[in-house]
C-alpha cells in the first residue's frame, strides 16, 4: 500500500511544479515605470501578457485587445494578478496601472458634492490611462488601444466607470468589483459585469446601480458575491478569486473577446510529458 501512495504524492508534486512552471513560462509579468513631465509624476504599470500572444502580435499575426486594470484604495497595482492572468490567458495585453503616490492627497467623502469629492482623483486616473497607453504603444505597437476593457476594485471601479463616461468611443466592456461612487453608464455602449460585496462597512452610494429592469436593458450583469469589499484583490481567499476568476472568463468567452483561446493548463501539461520538445527550448 505505501509503495503506490508514495508514486502518487511523487506524481502530485511533480505534477504541481509542472503547472507552476508552464505558468510562468505562458505569461510574461514586467513592472514599467514611465515619467509623465507635464505632470511632473511617474506612472508605473504592471504588464501581463501570454508569451505566444506577444510572439504572434511581434510578427504581425494577430492584434492584442487591451485590458486595464485600477486598484482599490491603499491596494497596490501589482495585487490582482489573479483578474491579469485571467485576462492575459485569454490574449489580452493586461495594464495593470498605479494610481496612487505616497504624496497624494488621502481620499475625501464630501457630502453633497459631486461623486462625493473624489472628481479630482477620477481625474487623474483618467489622465494616467491615457499616458500609459501613450507610452505602452511605442513597446507594443501591435495592440488595440482604441477599444478597451476596463477592469477596476473600488475607487479603481470608479475609475473605470468614469472613464467610459468621458470616453464611451473607447470603451468595449467594463468590469467592477465593488465600485461605489459613480453612477453605472446605461446607454449599453459596452457590456458591463459588476461584482458585489455583502459588507456592512462599504456601503454604494444612492443612484450608483441601476435597477434590475435596466440592468438587463442596458446588458448589465450584476453579481452578488456574499464576499468582503477588501477580499476581491490577491489579498482575498482562494475561494473568492477563484469564484470572480470563473465568471470573469466566461464574461470574455460569451463576449467572443479574443480570437485566441484560454489556457488549457492539463492539456499542455499532458503534451509537454509526451513530448517534451512540443513547449520548445
Amino acid at each position: 500500500m505505501k509503495r503506490p501512495l508514495i508514486i502518487f504524492c511523487l506524481l502530485s508534486v511533480v505534477a504541481a511544479a509542472a503547472y507552476f512552471s508552464f505558468s510562468h513560462w505562458a505569461i510574461r509579468h514586467e513592472t514599467l515605470t514611465f515619467f509623465d513631465e507635464s505632470r511632473g509624476r511617474p506612472v508605473a504599470i504592471d504588464l501581463a501578457v501570454r508569451r505566444d500572444a506577444e510572439m504572434k502580435a511581434e510578427a504581425g499575426m494577430v492584434t492584442l485587445p487591451v485590458a486595464v486594470v485600477s486598484h482599490g484604495n491603499t491596494v497596490k497595482n501589482t495585487e490582482y494578478s489573479f483578474l491579469a492572468n485571467v485576462l492575459a490567458a485569454r490574449g489580452y495585453l493586461v495594464a495593470s496601472i498605479q494610481h496612487d503616490l505616497p504624496d497624494d492627497k488621502p481620499l475625501m467623502t464630501v457630502a453633497g458634492s459631486l461623486y462625493v469629492g473624489r472628481l479630482a482623483v477620477y481625474e487623474r486616473g483618467e489622465k494616467n490611462i491615457f499616458f500609459a497607453l501613450k507610452e505602452l504603444k511605442k513597446l507594443e505597437p501591435n495592440a488595440d488601444y482604441d477599444h478597451l476593457t476596463l477592469v477596476g476594485h473600488s475607487n479603481g471601479g470608479d475609475i473605470s466607470m468614469f472613464f467610459a463616461q468621458q470616453h464611451p468611443e473607447m470603451v468595449r466592456r467594463v468590469v467592477t468589483l465593488d465600485n461605489l461612487r459613480v453612477p453605472f453608464v446605461t446607454s449599453g455602449f459596452a457590456k458591463i459585469l459588476s461584482f458585489r460585496s455583502k459588507d456592512p462597512q462599504f456601503k454604494t452610494d444612492p443612484g450608483v446601480l441601476p435597477d434590475p429592469k435596466t440592468a438587463k436593458e442596458a446588458g448589465i450583469e450584476i453579481i452578488d458575491t456574499g464576499a468582503q469589499h477588501t477580499e476581491m484583490s490577491d489579498r482575498g481567499p482562494d475561494s473568492v478569486k477563484a469564484r470572480i476568476q470563473s465568471t470573469l472568463d466566461k464574461f470574455l468567452s460569451d463576449e467572443g473577446s479574443s480570437k485566441l483561446q484560454p489556457l488549457d493548463v492539463q492539456k499542455d501539461i499532458k503534451r509537454m510529458y509526451n513530448d517534451p520538445r512540443a513547449m520548445g527550448p
